[in-house]
């Protein structure tokens, strides 16, 4: 008994299908695309071979793949039946795929095919209005209010995310910004809420799908692609600290480790009795030893610091093995023109009838996902070139100069960890840096 299958396929909905019969002992296959609704060739192939008694079943992946109402699909069966065809519909299990007869269910799924029927309608207008770039449904994000065809900047609700965007910029804090934007304008934002903004593709001008794809420049941005580039990583950066460290106010905070106990050290304050002079010192937290490794003034750990970092910077550069920043960002440039070339040649293809509309309106739809991707590869590589900064930092008044927000800033963009040796009375440091990887 041969098997056959048939396949209707929308290229709007079925982008990514992959081996829909995979599995099954398949002999023949046929094929049709909804780029002619009313016409289904291969149906009728499948048909004529019918007659021809080459197979004495078909198997589908769903009834609606027979029409497009119900009507057709009662047709289609009707003709499979005068041919004494057995009809078979695979269907999802929850671990494999299931044959069964359509005879059985028929009248349970036709109230279930209807309303997959109304799905699919939706789901196709929703489509169209991808490859358009129209807003997704659904409400505006805060900041911005839906028109026709695109989003606009609210100019009431944007400066709130406006501010938002500086603050964290600023600070490198999350729940700061958060704070900062409740206290300031009344708007009671959760952190989750937060990290949202710093992270939706809809403030850097772009629209993200249920599918995943992001498709740039699709309406007015509120957080330029530069600072965007900067959000991330900060995001990066803070990851890898608590989230109690990225704005504290002291920039050693959350990167001094005890390598006697693993502690890591945190900053208090000590004032002497009858003594309006504070002190600052570096305390184990921690300290699981006996006699408990001792505390250490502030101020000296920050030189040690500084002058750790001046005399290992510049070392650690020239041995590292850094990628060429200038031919990954040539690379990427030109592989972003090329496809921005592909964009603009499909008008005069739809013109010259090369290409219909919607296939030029689906290609266009991927190019621009693609060039998202690239442009997301640029964005993640550092601004400048590492060796060249690393010869700027390593002068000790750079450091000198800074306050304590700034220092914490440069401070989290190169180093991973600062380990405190101990040795006897003396103690000397040792910096992991974020761009090699220790042994």
């Amino acid at each position: 008994m041969d098997l056959a299958a048939y396949l209707f396929l929308n290229p709007l909905l079925d982008i990514n299908l992959e081996s829909p019969f995979a599995g099954w002992p398949v002999d023949r296959l046929y094929q049709d695309i909804a780029t002619q609704p009313d016409r289904r060739p291969q149906w009728q192939q499948l048909l004529q071979d019918a007659q021809a008694h080459v197979f004495d079943r078909v198997l589908i992946r769903q009834l609606e793949d027979l029409g497009d109402s119900l009507a057709a699909v009662g047709d289609r069966l009707a003709e499979l039946e005068a041919l004494g065809i057995s009809l078979m519909i695979a269907q999802s299990g929850a671990n494999q795929l299931t044959l069964a007869p359509p005879s059985t269910e028929l009248l349970q799924q036709v109230q279930q095919f209807q309303a997959e029927q109304r799905r699919q309608r939706i789901r196709q207008g929703h489509a169209r209005n991808r490859l358009k770039t129209a807003p997704p449904p659904g409400k505006a994000p805060y900041g911005y209010r839906r028109s026709k065809n695109r989003y606009l900047v609210d100019r009431t609700t944007a400066p709130v995310v406006r501010d938002f965007f500086e603050q964290f910029l600023l600070y490198g804090s999350l729940s700061g910004a958060v704070r900062y934007v409740r206290k300031r304008y009344g708007k009671k934002i959760s952190v989750s809420t937060g990290h949202r903004w710093l992270t939706s593709p809809v403030y850097r001008g772009s629209l993200m799908y249920h599918d995943g794809q992001v498709i740039p420049n699709t309406h007015e941005a509120i957080l330029p692609p530069d600072e965007a580039a900067q959000v991330d990583r900060l995001l990066r950066r803070n990851r890898r600290l608590s989230p109690r460290t990225a704005s504290a106010p002291h920039s050693l905070t959350g990167l001094v480790v005890c390598a006697a106990c693993q502690s890591p050290l945190t900053p208090i304050r000590a004032t002497a009795p009858r003594r309006a002079k504070e002190y600052l010192y570096l305390r184990p937290a921690r300290c699981p030893q006996a006699h408990r490794c001792g505390s250490l003034t502030y101020e000296s750990v920050l030189q040690a610091t500084i002058a750790r970092i001046c005399e290992d910077l510049p070392k650690a550069v020239a041995g590292a093995p850094l990628p060429d920043l200038d031919s990954i960002k040539q690379r990427l440039t030109g592989a972003i023109a090329r496809q921005q070339e592909i964009l603009t040649q499909l008008p005069e293809l739809v013109t010259r009838q090369i290409l219909d509309q919607e296939t030029a309106e689906l290609r266009a739809y991927k190019i621009r996902a693609e060039m998202a991707e690239l442009q997301d590869q640029l964005a993640q590589l550092p601004p400048v070139n590492l060796t060249a900064i690393a010869q700027t930092v390593s002068i000790p008044q750079f450091w000198l100069d800074l306050s304590e927000a700034e220092r914490r800033f440069y401070f989290r963009e190169f180093i991973q960890q600062i380990q405190l040796h101990r040795h006897e009375n003396q103690w000397q440091l040792q910096i992991r840096f974020n761009f090699l990887r220790n042994e």
